[in-house]
């Protein structure tokens, strides 16, 4: 075998290795002992936007603008190759530009060369961002559902003692106790409905029916058919049980004559629904002195829109803009 039939061999065996690496559909770096990029799949290209220009050849802390030049993680990459360690799923989150903020897991382990003596590392590198959104929603709904449930027997006993018995028989309180429950359970299943398109409507009717046991003490005012996806109607269902379990509990609703005032616009030119919810009657209105879980709450249900809380004299004032679809607005 002369000179030019190895070389040709050895080009061949490395488009096959390459052609192997770049079918892996997570981004990869080889890295050198001084974290230099010696190779990289075409998922890495692809992923971040970057050409091969721009990577060959530069320490991993140069890469982009600077999004993998993180101390703690390039300690931990120096140390690889000399202990023989690895690092596995290490959490990287970052703006990268073109990509928005992304959550990436890293993975480096060393490659020995025995040929040689020489060390590299190979860096994997899995974007974990929906499973981290997802598990972050998740934790969020298994709080709100403990807090519920504390919530859902204070409401429940409420609705017991609220329920006349006057001219009543034992089996006309009965059947009224027990369909106010049932429009509690109702309205707790609302936030976690993801079946289809729901009215804006529909939805605070749901919410509030267990609420209104006096007719004038929740007032809708009409708007707009307003149609709500799945995740809006889940995240505004949280915020709306929340203010009206508030307001039962230590609001307008909590005292009779208190009312809450319920409306909505829907601005056309930017697709903005914005709702508002008036208390008034109630008792006399405090800040509360410490941020609770429903607080927290309120805030990170409506990650997709804002939240404007002002505590009025004549009782609590509350705004939700959310920024909605073209299709949001019913014909």
């Amino acid at each position: 075998m002369n000179v030019e039939d190895l070389y040709r061999l050895l080009r061949t065996g490395h488009i096959q290795a390459q052609g192997i690496v770049d079918t892996v559909a997570d981004p990869m770096l080889l890295l050198d002992e001084s974290l230099c990029v010696q190779s990289a799949n075409r998922a890495f290209f692809e992923t971040f936007k970057v050409d091969r220009s721009e990577t060959i050849g530069k320490p991993i802390h140069e890469l982009g603008d600077g999004q993998w030049d993180i101390p703690d993680l390039r300690l931990l990459l120096l140390q690889v190759i000399p202990r023989a360690s690895a690092i596995i799923d290490y959490e990287v989150e970052h703006d990268f530009p073109g990509l928005g903020r992304k959550t990436m897991l890293l993975t480096a382990r060393t490659l020995h060369h025995p040929d040689n003596g020489s060390h590299t590392m190979l860096l994997s590198i899995v974007d974990v961002t929906e499973r981290a959104r997802s598990d972050a929603l998740k934790d969020m709904l298994f709080g709100e559902l403990r807090h519920r449930m504390k919530n859902l027997l204070s409401v429940a006993q409420s609705i017991a003692r609220r329920t006349t018995t006057e001219g009543r028989t034992a089996e006309e309180y009965r059947n009224d106790v027990l369909g106010r429950l049932d429009a509690l359970a109702s309205a707790h299943d609302v936030g976690f409905s993801e079946e289809q398109d729901t009215g804006l409507a529909v939805l605070i009717q749901r919410v509030l029916a267990p609420y209104a046991t006096d007719p004038e003490a929740v007032v809708v005012a009409p708007g707009a058919l307003v149609l709500l996806g799945p995740d809006t109607v889940m995240a505004l269902g949280l915020v709306l049980h929340e203010l009206a379990t508030n307001a039962a509990k230590y609001g307008a609703m909590s005292v009779p004559g208190g009312r809450v005032s319920i409306g909505w616009q829907l601005d056309e030119a930017d697709s903005r629904l914005r709702i508002t919810w008036m208390e008034s009657g109630g008792p006399p209105v405090v800040p509360p002195a410490a941020t609770g879980f429903g607080s927290r709450l309120i805030r990170s249900a409506i990650a997709i829109g804002e939240v404007s809380q002002v505590y009025a004299p004549d009782g609590l004032e509350v705004e939700i803009v959310i920024p909605l679809g073209p299709a949001a607005l019913a014909e």
